[in-house]
């Protein structure tokens, strides 16, 4: 396997659309790295120029020690999973994931080891003599990636492999991705729109927009110290609540609501006194006074529930708070009706702000330990620096 590093990359279509900007990564080797964001923020068009698939306008791209700008694809030495799994309908599944190998004259005993041997790992022995129009979805998408897997390259590139399948199956085959990362110990670049999927499955996440990286961390670092306000509202399902209000006395003051934040917050809005500012908080930590067990202090908002959607185990509410709305997650199911008054509990260790000009976090502590260190044992990373939203 090896390692990744894209230096100052850039990518120009005609003199008008600036696609990529200024993308500076180093992806190490056995990482699981996945680039988030929406679409058309470039995500794409980077994977594929990695893949040798599009023209690098200015920059430098290395895959392990060799500058790759000028290397056709084939010599690359990486295998790619698209979306739309591009199968051979007349060929087997045996001979779809063999084809590549063919090409490359390998000898037929290596190509049947290799060809059987990502089937186990797969758990799709039993479909080698399937047709694709035989197989389902998930098993379609199983073969696209066992013919990357007898490829044996140093580096999988995979664009939003899981978006063709319904919710069922891409929880599935995310576990499967999961398991196939920790088996054979590969780097992985990863491109999805879902928030989901890049929490679930990726050691590092580079959240994109505008061709921009926003924010390179850990999943919980991104979630628990977003950078920014495009970050904070990105990552979270539902996703972070933002309120402006106005710093008094180190409170934000929404109409006639005040909320105190505790921490290193509480030091951090004071150069922000009498400024207006965006008070973040994600839906789960929001309570409601008498259905939360957190404690009741200068944390109090007063507002009207506007919609109430059950789910099941939980109930999120919508409520409008000085006519601006915020989502709350309550457990279990909620006894409250559009129209009702009600009073909301704020987690103040949790609270989050960001200036109103430039977006960028007012600082609310870092985490412990090395920023952007992963949960893989043995595997460092070093802390990339985001880009401004500005």
């Amino acid at each position: 396997m090896a390692e990744v590093i894209l230096e100052h990359i850039n990518k120009w279509y005609g003199t008008k659309q600036h696609a990529v900007k200024d993308f500076n990564l180093h992806i190490q080797d056995r990482e699981f790295m996945v680039f988030v964001g929406p679409s058309g923020c470039g995500k794409s068009t980077t994977l594929r120029m990695i893949a040798g698939l599009e023209d690098i306008s200015d920059g430098i791209l290395k895959i392990g020690d060799r500058v790759v700008n000028d290397v056709p694809p084939k010599d690359r030495d990486i295998a790619m999973v698209f979306q739309n799994y591009a199968l051979y309908p007349h060929m087997n599944v045996y001979d779809n994931m063999a084809f590549g190998l063919k090409l490359r004259k390998t000898p037929k005993d290596e190509i049947d080891r290799r060809v059987r041997e990502a089937a186990k790992i797969l758990q799709m022995e039993h479909l080698l003599g399937r047709k694709p129009k035989e197989l389902s979805g998930g098993q379609r998408q199983r073969v696209a990636m066992g013919r990357a897997i007898v490829r044996e390259p140093k580096v999988f590139l995979m664009d939003e492999p899981l978006s063709n399948l319904d919710a069922k199956l891409r929880v599935e085959m995310r576990s499967q991705i999961s398991q196939l990362h920790r088996r054979l110990g590969a780097t992985i670049v990863y491109v999805t729109h879902d928030q989901v999927e890049a929490m679930t499955l990726g050691n590092r996440i580079v959240v994109m927009r505008d061709g921009l990286i926003m924010q390179v961390d850990t999943p919980m670092n991104l979630y628990d110290f977003p950078q920014n306000k495009f970050v904070a509202g990105f990552i979270g399902s539902p996703s972070m609540n933002f309120v402006t209000a106005t710093i008094q006395n180190g409170e934000f003051v929404i109409g006639q609501n005040r909320v105190a934040p505790m921490g290193r917050l509480a030091q951090s809005v004071k150069p922000h006194e009498g400024k207006e500012v965006f008070m973040g908080i994600r839906p789960e930590h929001v309570g409601v006074v008498g259905m939360s067990d957190l404690p009741q202090g200068t944390n109090v908002l007063k507002g009207q529930v506007v919609v109430v959607e059950p789910l099941g185990a939980q109930t999120d509410l919508i409520v409008d708070v000085n006519g601006q709305h915020l989502t709350v997650k309550v457990e279990g199911q909620a006894t409250v009706l559009p129209g009702d008054p009600i009073e909301l509990l704020i987690d103040q260790t949790r609270m989050h702000a960001f200036d109103t000009t430039s977006e960028a976090a007012i600082d609310r502590g870092t985490p412990t330990g090395t920023r952007g260190q992963a949960d893989t044992p043995g595997l460092g990373y070093e802390y990339t620096q985001a880009v401004s939203a500005d």
